[in-house]
C-alpha cells in the first residue's frame, strides 16, 4: 500500500518535549523530517504537502498488539460478554437474560458467549445449569456455548453439546483437547463474514492509535490473508503467525520473517509472522506447567499439562528457524518457561515466550542470555490476581515479572491476546504500568514498569522520538503519556488516565486510518 504522496503535521509535540513544537513531514509513507515549527523542510517532496495542524498534540510511533487471534477478537465483539459473571449460577443468569431481551438464534445457531474463568467459581458449571437457564427463558432448544476467557475451555448446554458433536459428556465443561477438536464449529465462519468483521474490528483498533498487530489466529493464515489483500487490505499492519499444521506451505512458499503475503498484489502491510506453538495450558484452567502442584489439587494433572515434549519442540523450532522464521512459543507456568528456553537454546531459534507469567528468577536470566523477547500481557494480571493467590499461593511475587524482566534487560512486548483482553494497547499499558485496576490497590507493585517503558514495549522497536526514514506510522494523542504520572500521584487515577488516552488520529504508511482532529 502506497501511502499519501506527502503529509505535513504542524504544530505538534513529541512524548517528552515540553518546548518548542514541531513538524512532522511524511512523504512516500516514511518520516521525511522533524523539523522545529514553521522551519522548511530540509528535505525535497514528492509533491506539495497536505498540511494537517494538530494543533499541539503529542505524536509517538504507532502502536502495536504484539498477540492477538484477530478474528476471534472480530467475532468476540458480537457475542455475549459473561466476563463478570462470579459464579455459574450467576453466567446461567446472563445467559437467560440475553434470551430474555433479544430474539433467540434460529435454525439451531447457538448462543455464543465468552469470557467466563470458573477456577475459583463456588459452584460447577455444567450442562444442566445452562439447560436450566434456556428452559427458564422458554427456549428449551436454543443451544448454548460459552468459551473461556482465556479460550483453552467451553462450557455448552445439552444442546450445545449436540450442536459441538459430541452425543454424552459428564459435564458439558470441555477442557483442552476436549475443546479443541470440537472449536471449530464455533470459532469459524465463512470467509466473507469473517473477512468483513476483521475489517470493522481494525477500524476499532486504529481509532486507540493501532497500526499493527501479530496475529496467531489458529486458522491457515497464509491462505486468509492473502485473500484478505487480494481483497484490498488497507488497515493495520498485519504480522501473520502460522501454526505446526500449515508450516508447510509457508516453507514452500519460501516465506521468511517479515516477507510480504500479498505478492504479487503489492502490499507490504501483510507480512509473514512467527512459528507458534502452545507448549502448556492456561492458569484458570488449571493446565499452566508448573513446578509445583496447584493448591488443592491432586492427581496426574495437579501439575498441570505439557502439550508437546522439549525433544519434539527444539526439532520443530530448528526447522523453522533454518527457513529463516522466528518462534513464538506459548508457556505460561514456570516450568513450561523452563522448557520453553531449554528448547531456544537447543534449536538455535531466535523469537519470543509468548505469555511467560510464571518465572523462576533463573530463568528471567536465562531469557536475556539467549535474547528472547517476552511477548506479554499485563491486563492478564489484572483478570487473574486473585486466582493468582488462590492456586499459586506464595508464588505469585513471580507472576507477571515485568520489572524484574525489564531491570534483566529482556526485550518485552506489550499485547493483549485478544479475545482474552480487548484489543486496546492503552489497556495494557495501564496494567503495566499501575498493576492496578478498578480502583483496587496495586498487585505485586514491585513488578511496575514506568510509563516510558510500557510506552516502548508498545511500538514495536520504534523510537519515540521519531525515526527520520522510519515508516510513518503514527498516533496522535490528545496527551503526552509520559506526563501523565506527575499529575496522577494515586495509581488507581493513573490507571484510570492511561485506559481513557485519547486518540485523535493514527496514520498507516501516512495514510489515515483514524482521522477525529
Amino acid at each position: 500500500m502506497a501511502g499519501v504522496s506527502a503529509l505535513l503535521l504542524t504544530n505538534a509535540r513529541l512524548a517528552d518535549r515540553p518546548g518548542r513544537p514541531v513538524d512532522v513531514l511524511l512523504d512516500g509513507g516514511r518520516i521525511a523530517a522533524v523539523t522545529t515549527a514553521g522551519a522548511p523542510a530540509p528535505v525535497p517532496v514528492s509533491t506539495l504537502p497536505e498540511q494537517v495542524d494538530v494543533d499541539g498534540r503529542t505524536v509517538v510511533p504507532g502502536l502495536w498488539d504484539a498477540h492477538t487471534h484477530l478474528t476471534q477478537w472480530a467475532m468476540v465483539r458480537q457475542r455475549l460478554d459473561v466476563s463478570a459473571a462470579t459464579s455459574a449460577a450467576h453466567a446461567a443468569a446472563l445467559v437467560r437474560d440475553r434470551l430474555d431481551l433479544a430474539a433467540p438464534p434460529t435454525g439451531g445457531t447457538p448462543l455464543v458467549g465468552y469470557g467466563f474463568r470458573w477456577a475459583t467459581w463456588p459452584d460447577t458449571p455444567t450442562a444442566a445449569v445452562l439447560d436450566a437457564a434456556v428452559l427458564d427463558a422458554g427456549m428449551g432448544d436454543v443451544p448454548v456455548v460459552l468459551l473461556s476467557g482465556d479460550l483453552h475451555s467451553a462450557w455448552a448446554s445439552t444442546a450445545g453439546l449436540r450442536f459441538l458433536g459430541i452425543a454424552e459428556h459428564p459435564t458439558g465443561l470441555l477442557r483442552e483437547e476436549e475443546w479443541m477438536p470440537a472449536s471449530p464449529r464455533i470459532v469459524t465462519v465463512d470467509d466473507a463474514v469473517a473477512d468483513a468483521l476483521v475489517v470493522d474490528a481494525a477500524r476499532a483498533a486504529a481509532a486507540r492509535g493501532v497500526v499493527g498487530v501479530v496475529d496467531f489466529e489458529v486458522a491457515d493464515n497464509l491462505t486468509a490473508w492473502r485473500r484478505r489483500v487480494a481483497g484490498g487490505w488497507d488497515g493495520l499492519r498485519v504480522r501473520a503467525g502460522v501454526w505446526e499444521q500449515h508450516l508447510d506451505a509457508v516453507l514452500a512458499a519460501g516465506l521468511r520473517h517479515g516477507d510480504p503475503l500479498g505478492h504479487p498484489h503489492g502490499s507490504d502491510l501483510v507480512t509473514q509472522g512467527p512459528l507458534k506453538v502452545i507448549s502448556d495450558g492456561s492458569l484458570n484452567t488449571l493446565t499452566a506447567y508448573c513446578f509445583e502442584e496447584y493448591a488443592g489439587v491432586a492427581g496426574p494433572d495437579a501439575h498441570g499439562i505439557l502439550n508437546i515434549a522439549t525433544d519434539q519442540l527444539a526439532p520443530l523450532m530448528a526447522r523453522a528457524h533454518a527457513a529463516g522464521l522466528r518462534c513464538a512459543i506459548h508457556a505460561i507456568g514456570d516450568r513450561a518457561n523452563a522448557l520453553a528456553l531449554d528448547a531456544f537454546e537447543a534449536s538455535g531459534a531466535r523469537g519470543s515466550v509468548e505469555h511467560a507469567q510464571l518465572l523462576r528468577p533463573d530463568d528471567v536470566a536465562r531469557f536475556a542470555a539467549l535474547g528472547v523477547t517476552a511477548s506479554v500481557q499485563p491486563e492478564h494480571a489484572m483478570d487473574d490476581r486473585d486466582v493468582a493467590e488462590e492456586l499459586w499461593p506464595g508464588r505469585t511475587a513471580r507472576a507477571f515479572p515485568l520489572a524484574e524482566l525489564r531491570a534483566a534487560g529482556v526485550p518485552l512486548a506489550l499485547g493483549s491476546d485478544a479475545p482474552v483482553a480487548p484489543l486496546d494497547p492503552w489497556t495494557a499499558l495501564a496494567a503495566a504500568v499501575t498493576r492496578s485496576r478498578d480502583g483496587r490497590a496495586p498487585w505485586h507493585p514491585e513488578q511496575r514498569i514506568d510509563v516510558r517503558a510500557a510506552l516502548e514495549a508498545s511500538v514495536d522497536g520504534r523510537p519515540l522520538d521519531l525515526a527520520v526514514g522510519g515508516p510513518a506510522d503514527l498516533a496522535v494523542l490528545d496527551v503526552d503519556p509520559l506526563a501523565l504520572p506527575a499529575a496522577h500521584d494515586d495509581p488507581a487515577d493513573l490507571a484510570d488516565a492511561l485506559r481513557a488516552t485519547a486518540v485523535a488520529g493514527t496514520l498507516v504508511a501516512g495514510r489515515w486510518t483514524h482521522h477525529a482532529l
